[in-house]
């Protein structure tokens, strides 16, 4: 059984920031994104916790159960589970056996993708490394004895193609001090100074990610949560203070209006190009970012589903973070490595179309269905079609040809690259 705890902040929480950013969404907000994160295009996200062992239904198990009370939670542990048992009795059987975090990065980098977006925390509360904020409620007090996060941040950097990047979320569904702050309409912030903020300090001295993606603002702002004056710190002190990366989910609000970058919803999907950068995270599983035990095939999109998503996003000035949920005991299920191996086999022949590249002009063709583009420094248009048409002839009608100086190069497909001499 795990524990609450108050631990005093001490220095960490600081008033005002030594640098160029001063603690306001409009300093903040004026940072430039660093280049890295719109060449990179994809990533991987990754839902993994004290969820993953009940696998049922959703990642949040803990609040359909016992926060929202949905009957088919209740009568899933009423039929396999004692009476008294308990979601901290869960956290036991987290352990990781099978964890192997070089095959993990092995399978990341076989997609394509240039980051990944690791749960260190979700709404549970549940720490993935040794936080000192969170006694005998974290991976290595309870269930794997491990630092998960360390060892998939050691692993993944002997990988120089891939980027670290940490979820965590603000608040916890069932912690007193956050519940407590609540009940005050949050004219108390006990909860973030001796909790939310002192982990996020945490991870970033400790594991220094190059994206940090925020989530679960409990109904408080921002200003609850000191995200301003955290973000200050992270652009003008930490250690990846240049590099770093930010999402837009930092209070009741923020979410599509400030940040580095925006998430908007899950499964962000415009169809047209933003002003601003941005992100859809999206997971294979239509139904869940957690692993689900009764997940039936029909469940998960298919390749050409998941490359039509990468395309669309990318076309329209996006980045794609594409979801897994390993299972309890630390393994990532067939159908998960197939489609991420899968995509890495599109990419190693479409890639040019893809990374570091831009929004074009249009986004998608006037007249033919299903044909994106996209473009590079280079003056090269890209024009991708996610089907090849039974009578073999693409008609663009947007691109501009002058016979003089225009040539086509080749088209792309799902299937196939068909080269052209014109």
């Amino acid at each position: 059984m795990y524990q609450w705890s108050v631990v005093p902040l001490c220095l960490l929480l600081i008033g005002s920031s030594v640098g160029q950013y001063e603690p306001t969404w409009e300093s903040v907000d004026s940072r430039p994104l660093p280049e890295w994160f719109d060449q990179a295009k994809f990533g991987i996200f990754i839902h993994w916790g004290v969820f993953s062992v009940p696998s049922y239904g959703s990642e949040w198990f803990w609040w359909y159960w016992q926060g929202r009370k949905f009957p088919s939670y209740v009568n899933f542990m009423e039929q396999n589970y004692p009476p008294d048992f308990s979601y901290e009795n869960f956290a036991s059987q987290f352990r990781a056996e099978f964890f192997d975090p070089k095959e993990w990065v092995d399978i990341f980098a076989s997609s394509g993708a240039k980051y990944i977006v690791l749960t260190t925390k979700h709404h549970e509360g549940f720490t993935l490394w040794g936080s000192k904020y969170s006694w005998m409620w974290n991976a290595v007090d309870v269930g794997p004895k491990r630092d998960l996060v360390d060892e998939i941040a050691t692993a993944l950097r002997a990988h120089s193609d891939l980027r670290l990047g940490l979820y965590h979320s603000l608040f916890e569904w069932f912690n007193p001090l956050f519940k407590a702050d609540a009940d005050k309409s949050f004219k108390t912030n006990v909860f973030p100074t001796t909790k939310t903020l002192p982990e996020l300090y945490e991870i970033v001295n400790q594991y220094k990610p190059e994206l940090l993606w925020s989530d679960g603002d409990g109904d408080a702002p921002d200003s609850y949560w000191n995200s301003t004056g955290f973000l200050a710190w992270l652009y003008n002190e930490s250690p990846v203070r240049d590099t770093v990366v930010t999402n837009d989910r930092w209070g009741y609000g923020t979410i599509c209006n400030h940040g580095g970058y925006y998430t908007c919803t899950d499964r962000y999907n415009p169809g047209h190009l933003l002003k601003h950068k941005w992100e859809s995270c999206m997971s294979m599983d239509k139904k869940s970012w957690g692993y689900r035990r009764e997940a039936k095939f029909s469940d998960y999109l298919t390749i050409e589903q998941l490359i039509a998503s990468l395309v669309e996003t990318v076309s329209c000035g996006g980045n794609l973070l594409l979801n897994v949920g390993p299972t309890h005991d630390g393994r990532i299920m067939p159908i998960f490595e197939e489609r991420l191996r899968q995509m890495g086999q599109w990419l190693k022949v479409n890639g040019e179309a893809i990374y570091n590249s831009s929004a074009w002009r249009v986004q998608n063709d006037t007249v033919t269905p299903g044909v994106w583009y996209t473009a590079n420094q280079k003056n090269a248009i890209y024009a991708i079609f996610l089907s090849w048409p039974d009578n073999g002839y693409i008609v663009l009608s947007d691109p501009v040809v002058s016979s003089s100086k225009t040539q086509v190069m080749y088209t792309v497909d799902i299937e196939k690259e068909s080269k052209c001499n014109n």
